[in-house]
């Protein structure tokens, strides 16, 4: 009996494509393309189990050794700090944290900024490291409204195109760090399952130079 290498993979388009990275290394689970609702597939042949999971939870389940190895963007990792290994940058799923705010603001440094964000920590970290001080608005959804409405001075959030900004009248003031998906790993089962985890990462290195 092959030992199992438990796999999170972050649910939607993201999870679907690396599944397809991991199907070409080798670790098939042909159950994962069924229509149903299920959210556990495996595949005992190749000793290993796919699930579905929130992209937001999947640091957290390889932290806690739920899961061996998954997939996981680097805003997620950057925000919570999970005591993992980053094994790997996957290259797709790329966008940007950015700080954005009213294309007329103009930073008074005598004065508290109000930030809003999803991001506590990424914002409390990058406002340290230029010793500006900030009050933060933790929100959980459509942070674009939060300055338009006067709740804050600033948001701090990812951007892709830019376009929800452009329609509300902001704009990107500061990109504080680039953002894509990451391949990441259990400390424990990196040392214990070491083979099965560099045969992949391998192989998506490998897959990621040949695109």
């Amino acid at each position: 009996m092959k030992t199992m290498l438990n796999v999170a993979l972050p649910k939607g388009r993201l999870g679907e494509k690396v599944y397809d990275m991991f199907e070409k290394a080798g670790f098939e689970c042909p159950s994962i393309k069924e229509t149903n609702r299920k959210l556990i597939f495996e595949n005992p042949e190749k000793g290993v189990r796919y699930f579905w999971v929130k992209p937001s939870d999947v640091a957290i389940y390889v932290e806690r050794g739920a899961a061996d190895i998954g997939v996981a963007g680097k805003d997620i990792l950057l925000e919570y700090e999970p005591d993992i290994y980053e094994l790997l940058d996957l290259g797709f799923g790329k966008c940007r944290m950015a700080v954005a705010a009213p294309n007329d603001f103009r930073d008074n440094p005598q004065q508290t900024l109000r930030v809003a964000t999803k991001f506590s920590n990424i914002a409390k970290n990058y406002y340290a490291s230029l010793g500006r001080d900030i009050d933060i608005i933790h929100l959980n959804g459509s942070i674009e409204i939060a300055p338009i409405l006067g709740l804050s001075d600033v948001i701090v959030d990812i951007v892709e195109t830019g376009t929800t900004l452009k329609e509300n009248n902001l704009s990107v003031f500061e990109t504080i760090v680039p953002i894509s998906a990451r391949f990441i790993a259990n400390k424990a089962s990196f040392k214990f399952k070491n083979e099965q985890i560099t045969k992949i990462a391998q192989s998506l290195e490998q897959q990621i130079e040949n695109i």
